[in-house]
């Protein structure tokens, strides 16, 4: 295998990524991060890659426990993909930065925009809007592949210093309390108890008790479970009831699924 790609993923923005590179750069294998264990991780590959969403400015904690567990070979050239919706932040620093605690440095690292799923900010982007986002993503990851097939280094793409100074500071501030998070969260009367919010959580944060979603205080803050809620009966707080529900319209639940663990019944 030339190439592996892990990848993390809550609403599908960053296995879309990942499919889109793995079918350009030929002879790769895509591994949910979400599915790796607990155990070390080795991939035997010459090229590596990191593709995964920017949460709160900064890298989501399952990524970092997956960085923890991975063998590194300074021979391999290792890439990453930060996924966000307009502001990369120092994420690609901070990446680089864990790495180097694992006596290997980042050999590119890319910052690529698609559209929102943080709603308590807003709801879906209009089609249109959506449209040009994917099609200006598509041109930034055929220059990923050009990079990545000429083992091209280069210095991790990052936000403007405000970012990287005011943004990153949210994120060490918020990063010990995200698990608990999950507060905010609640079903609504249209709820039909399908039960996908408990399958497709990451965390194996929710539970259905007496056929309601009950969260558990493990967030990641992914918003998979309100966004693919097929009655979008999942609600974050007050404010989220009318808002436009939003994951990539080419990924499909059976593709998120996939890419999650499930529990034994």
């Amino acid at each position: 295998m030339e190439t592996t790609i892990y990848f993390y993923t809550g609403t599908g923005n960053s296995l879309w990524t990942a499919k889109k590179l793995s079918a350009a750069l030929n002879d790769t294998e895509l591994i949910p991060i979400a599915l790796t264990g607990e155990g070390r991780i080795k991939p035997d590959s010459k090229n590596v890659g990191f593709i995964f969403p920017v949460h709160i400015w900064g890298i989501p904690s399952p990524v970092i426990d997956f960085l923890n567990r991975l063998e590194t070979d300074p021979a391999k050239y290792y890439f990453a993909v930060a996924v966000n919706a307009g502001q990369v932040a120092a994420t690609l620093i901070q990446l680089n930065n864990l790495l180097q605690q694992k006596n290997i440095k980042l050999s590119s690292g890319f910052s690529i925009c698609l559209p929102s799923n943080y709603i308590p900010w807003g709801g879906a982007d209009p089609q249109e809007k959506q449209q040009k986002t994917f099609s200006k993503a598509l041109d930034k990851i055929n220059s990923i592949v050009l990079s990545v097939r000429a083992q091209e280094k280069k210095a991790p793409e990052k936000g403007p210093l405000w970012q990287n100074i005011f943004l990153s500071a949210i994120y060490r501030s918020s990063y010990s309390h995200v698990p608990r998070m999950d507060k905010p969260f609640s079903a609504d009367e249209k709820c039909t108890s399908c039960g996908i919010c408990e399958k497709i959580c990451p965390a194996q944060n929710i539970s259905l008790v007496d056929g309601k979603p009950a969260w558990q205080h493990r967030c990641e803050q992914c918003f998979a479970c309100i966004q693919w809620c097929p009655e979008e009966a999942i609600q974050y707080g007050r404010g989220t009831k009318k808002k436009k529900r939003y994951h990539h319209p080419e990924i499909t639940i059976k593709d998120m699924l996939a890419c999650v663990p499930q529990r034994n019944t």
